[in-house]
C-alpha cells in the first residue's frame, strides 16, 4: 500500500465510521474519528496480524483501552479482512456481537475492554509473558485522556518500566477532551511526558493525523531499548467533520440525515484533495 492508498484509506475508515453509527443511531463518534488513522497505520504498516490466522502465537497484539471509541476498531478490522463488513450493519442492535466496546466474540479483537484503566496492564501482564517465552513479538495499547486519571495505569506505568518491558507500547490517543470537557476542566494531565518520564518510559510526541510519522513512531522498534514507549499521539477530536472538530458534544453524538450528508461531503472533498 502506497503513502497515497494509506491516507485514502483513513478517509475511507472515516466514512464507515460515521456510515454504521448513523443507522445504528449510537457510537462515539468524536473519539472514533480521532484514532482512526493511529488504527489506520497499525493495522496496515505495523502490526504482525493474519485475519485468517488470528490466534498464532507470534502474532503482534493490540489491545483497544479506550473501548469506547470501538467503532473505529470495527470499521478497520472489517476493511483488513477480520468479518465481512456487511456484519457491520447489525452494529448495536439485539444479539449482535458488534457492541459499544470490544469484546473477544469478534475475530481480530484481543481482549474485552470497556471500563477505562484495564487496557494497558493486561498490555503488561502480555509483554511479561512474551519476555519470559523469550518471545519477540510486540504489544500495543490505546489509551485515551479521559481514562489517564485511573490508578491502575500508573500501578501498570511502573510495572512496565521496572521491568524493562521495551516490547510495550502505550499510544495516548491525545485529542485534550473528556466526556464532559477539556481536560483542564476535568482533569488535567499535564505534563504527561515529564510524568510519563519520571516514571521510567520512553517518551515520543508526534502528529496523530500525520500517518507517516506515526509509522516511524510505532515500526521501528522501541523508543530506547530497556524501556518501555509512550507515544503521546496529538489529535483532534472529530477530525475530519468540521462541525464536529474540537466540539465536546460529539464525545457520543449520532448525526440527524442532515448532518450526516454534509460530513459524508466533506469526506468526499477531502478525499478528492488527495
Amino acid at each position: 500500500m502506497t503513502d497515497k492508498e494509506l491516507q485514502l484509506k483513513s478517509v475511507h475508515l472515516r466514512k464507515n465510521i460515521l456510515k454504521y453509527i448513523y443507522m445504528a443511531k449510537a457510537g462515539h463518534t468524536g473519539g472514533s474519528l480521532s484514532c482512526v488513522d493511529i488504527l489506520n497505520v497499525l493495522y496496515n504498516r505495523v502490526l504482525n496480524v493474519d485475519p485468517h490466522e488470528f490466534r498464532k502465537p507470534d502474532r503482534d497484539r493490540y489491545i483497544q483501552s479506550k473501548g469506547h471509541s470501538v467503532e473505529a476498531l470495527f470499521v478497520t478490522l472489517a476493511d483488513r479482512g477480520f468479518f465481512p463488513e456487511a456484519d457491520l450493519e447489525t452494529l448495536c442492535q439485539h444479539e449482535s456481537h458488534y457492541i459499544g466496546h470490544p469484546t473477544k466474540k469478534v475475530n481480530g479483537i484481543e481482549q474485552n475492554t470497556g471500563a477505562l484503566g484495564h487496557g494497558l496492564s493486561i498490555g503488561v501482564g502480555e509483554a511479561i509473558a512474551a519476555k519470559l517465552d523469550g518471545k519477540t513479538h510486540r504489544i500495543y495499547t490505546l489509551l485515551g485522556d479521559g481514562e489517564l486519571p485511573e490508578g491502575s495505569n500508573w500501578e501498570a506505568f511502573l510495572s512496565a518500566a521496572h521491568y524493562k518491558l521495551d516490547n510495550l507500547y502505550a499510544i495516548l490517543d491525545y485529542n485534550k477532551q473528556q466526556i464532559t470537557g477539556n481536560n483542564e476542566e476535568v482533569m488535567s494531565l499535564d505534563s504527561v511526558r515529564d510524568k510519563l518520564e519520571s516514571f521510567g518510559w520512553a517518551v515520543k510526541e508526534v502528529d496523530g493525523h500525520n500517518l507517516i510519522a506515526l509509522e516511524e513512531a510505532l515500526n521501528k522498534g522501541p523508543l530506547v531499548a530497556g524501556k518501555p514507549s509512550f507515544i503521546i499521539a496529538h489529535t483532534v477530536k472529530g477530525k475530519g467533520v468540521s462541525y464536529m472538530e474540537g466540539n465536546i458534544k460529539w464525545h457520543h453524538g449520532v448525526p440527524t440525515a442532515e448532518q450526516y450528508q454534509l460530513a459524508m461531503s466533506e469526506l468526499q472533498e477531502a478525499e478528492a484533495l488527495i
